[in-house]
């Protein structure tokens, strides 16, 4: 019987053969783009569908690993892709991600986003610095405090880092579903660019007060965890998809999720992580085609609520 460990080389590996074969198809058959929505302390575009790293990109040394996670970048890009998150938090996360910079050439389109995440608030500097280094580019397009652990020490770092132009955006960030009280505190009374947050089909706290106060505030907000950890998707998958998600373009449970989650008015971008460059290129088609309207929005809620 196959370890953990086995199982895992052998899925990144699959990946890796997988995009071998698709990759020269892709770059010749690639559609204009994935719909965008505009960061609103800018006016910049931002495509509707990023790509986390959470997990799928911790994958340390292992050279077929981080050829693999490369391919899903290359194809992330080749498909209309900007945004990429990572933390310090992340394991190997941000070293993969360089790696795959590096190979892929450093794409000019890229929209780095990264955090800060040490209680020491003096330590700050050295640890997005770090992390810098580990991207292997010239600075961020975007940092955010993670998981809000010691804002009061880095929001002002990183106020200061975007006015010498250290930095084009700033943010804060929550992925567990709390705390949502003290973020909207400091939505309503700090300048930030971005908020990220945890919102998806059945995770919808966010819709009463932090995604409106967004609005409100003009700030940007990247969702994280669209698919529970896959756990939604495990969920849905049990059920046939029904016939009437034809009506907004959608051809898997993936793209239903996401398209629900990226057409609430209020959302910037999603960051759905994987390892696999099929369905990196499932979660970008989600942004294209049609989009729920509020009606659809809420019939998507109700059918998943009942299964």
């Amino acid at each position: 019987m196959d370890s953990p460990a086995n199982l895992t080389r052998r899925r990144l590996l699959g990946a890796l053969a997988a995009a071998a074969l698709l990759g020269p198809a892709l770059g010749l058959a690639r559609q204009s783009g994935p719909a965008t929505r505009s960061i609103p302390s800018s006016g910049e575009a931002l495509p509707l569908v990023g790509l986390g790293s959470w997990i799928t990109f911790n994958v340390g040394n292992d050279r077929a690993a981080r050829d693999a996670s490369a391919e899903v970048m290359r194809n992330f890009f080749r498909a209309g892709g900007r945004l990429i998150d990572s933390s310090p938090m992340y394991g190997s996360a941000q070293e993969v991600i360089g790696y795959g910079l590096a190979k892929l050439g450093h794409p000019a389109q890229l929209f780095a986003a990264d955090k800060v995440w040490i209680a020491d608030g003096a330590a700050g500097r050295a640890q997005m610095e770090t992390s810098r280094q580990r991207w292997g580019i010239p600075r961020f397009d975007l940092l955010q405090v993670h998981n809000l652990v010691s804002w009061q020490a880095h929001l002002p770092t990183l106020l200061a880092m975007k006015a010498a132009g250290q930095l084009r955006y700033v943010g804060i960030t929550t992925s567990h579903g709390h705390r949502h009280a003290e973020m909207a505190r400091i939505m309503a009374s700090q300048p930030l660019d971005f908020v990220q947050l945890t919102y998806n089909l059945v995770d919808r706290e966010a819709e009463q007060r932090l995604l409106p106060l967004a609005r409100e505030h003009g700030i940007a907000v990247i969702v994280n965890r669209p698919f529970q950890r896959g756990e939604l998707l495990r969920r849905l998958d049990r059920h046939p998809l029904p016939a009437w998600a034809g009506e907004i373009d959608c051809t898997s449970w993936a793209q239903f999720a996401l398209k629900f989650v990226i057409s609430h008015p209020h959302v910037t971008c999603a960051i759905p992580a994987t390892t696999r460059v099929d369905h990196v290129l499932e979660n970008l088609g989600s942004a294209s085609g049609r989009l729920p309207d509020q009606a659809m929005r809420s019939r998507m809620a109700a059918f998943v609520a009942q299964l």
